[in-house]
């Protein structure tokens, strides 16, 4: 069957394996009051009631639920493809104690692309809830100041109308790209004060409570992907020593969109209050880890784009589903070390790739750094 999200290689590591549990899924459809347009270079802003769909993964009962493809759409925001995996729709949940993680995709991107991580994790006793964000999806993407403000607004609110089908009180973000920006902001890394006036940056003042972001007492974790940001001076050494929650970022070296040694690394370098460790996939792009493999619609050409929409979702080098299971892999030991204190998860998180088979490894580096 094509298009499919839930590929697991017989040579991926331990931990990339579906876990016992059955998958649910629903699709939820939320407004959050009050947020801020910032849209246009107008005179005023207007406040507004923002629209947020949310696909929801959660541990289920047996016996419930039906298998069904999801709908989804190209990069182009124009051409529908329907993407397939393991999860059964409407399946009842197995329970509401099961700590939440939140999908946060890049600028553009759609709550499916990171699809196989909902999946993988929700199988292991995890509720996921990934975010269409507003002003942010292939078929709406408006100006970046949108992004950069609402984000961790965003990631706050969905956390909190969750409460009722997650437990709340131990959550993790994973997010990709723009994503990991907003990951970032809401574990404490502060905006630079130059970048107030950078170029795209949101009018009237709307990023100055970033300069001192709050930081939710129940955020245990982040996985930033691919993150942007600290390239293009979002932030500096000391807006980012402001994280203290434990951080995983994974990156490609060869990222030309976010940026390695002027991005990333320094991300990781530059949080020295966080315990944090840095997965590389040598020789990757920006498609490190995160993306679904392209669906088959996007192996043609499309008149919407400027470039090949397969290019949104493929790295050069690596293949989707081996980058795919490697971080569902790390992700899942991280988040069970952090989440759920499962402390003997510490023996994946190192350098030594724990129940990779032979040679399946090479290609990656995994460094850790203790807070200062």
């Amino acid at each position: 069957m094509k298009n499919r999200l839930d590929l697991t290689r017989p040579t991926a590591p331990r931990l990339a394996f579906p876990g016992s549990h059955l998958v649910g899924v629903r699709s939820l459809h939320l407004v959050s009051r009050a947020q801020v347009d910032v849209l246009n270079s107008t005179d005023q802003i207007r406040r507004y009631d923002r629209p947020l769909t949310v696909e929801l993964w959660y541990p289920a009962r047996p016996g419930t639920g039906e298998s069904l493809p999801y709908d989804s759409i190209l990069r182009d925001g124009h051409t529908p493809c329907q993407l397939h995996g393991a999860a059964l729709r409407g399946a009842e949940p197995a329970g509401t104690g099961f700590p939440l993680v939140i999908l946060s995709h890049g600028w553009p991107g759609t709550r499916l692309l990171m699809g196989h991580l909902g999946e993988k994790l929700a199988s292991h006793g995890y509720v996921v809830a990934s975010i269409d964000h507003t002003d942010s999806t292939y078929p709406d993407k408006a100006a970046l100041a949108s992004t950069l403000v609402n984000r961790p607004l965003d990631t706050a609110f969905v956390r909190q109308e969750l409460a009722a089908v997650a437990d709340i009180s131990a959550f993790a973000i994973i997010g990709y790209s723009m994503g990991g920006y907003g990951a970032l902001v809401s574990a404490g890394a502060a905006i630079a004060p130059e970048a107030l006036t950078m170029d795209g940056a949101p009018p009237y003042g709307l990023w100055g409570p970033l300069l001192q972001p709050k930081v939710d007492p129940a955020l245990k974790a982040i996985v930033p992907i691919g993150p942007w940001g600290r390239h293009r001076g979002v932030w500096n050494a000391t807006g980012l020593a402001g994280i203290r929650v434990p951080m995983l970022v994974m990156a490609g070296s060869a990222d030309d969109v976010s940026g390695y040694e002027a991005g990333m690394r320094p991300i990781f370098t530059e949080a020295i209050n966080s315990p944090r460790h840095l997965l590389t996939f040598v020789n990757a792009a920006h498609n490190a880890a995160a993306p679904h493999p392209a669906p088959v619609e996007a192996w043609e050409p499309s008149p919407h784009l400027d470039f090949h929409p397969f290019e949104h979702y493929a790295d050069p080098v690596w293949d989707n589903v081996v980058m795919n299971n490697i971080a569902q892999h790390f992700a899942l030991a991280f988040l069970d070390r952090h989440l759920k204190g499962q402390t003997a998860r510490d023996a994946w998180l190192t350098d030594e790739f724990k129940d990779f088979p032979l040679g399946t490894a090479k290609g990656l580096t995994f460094e850790s750094l203790t807070p200062a």
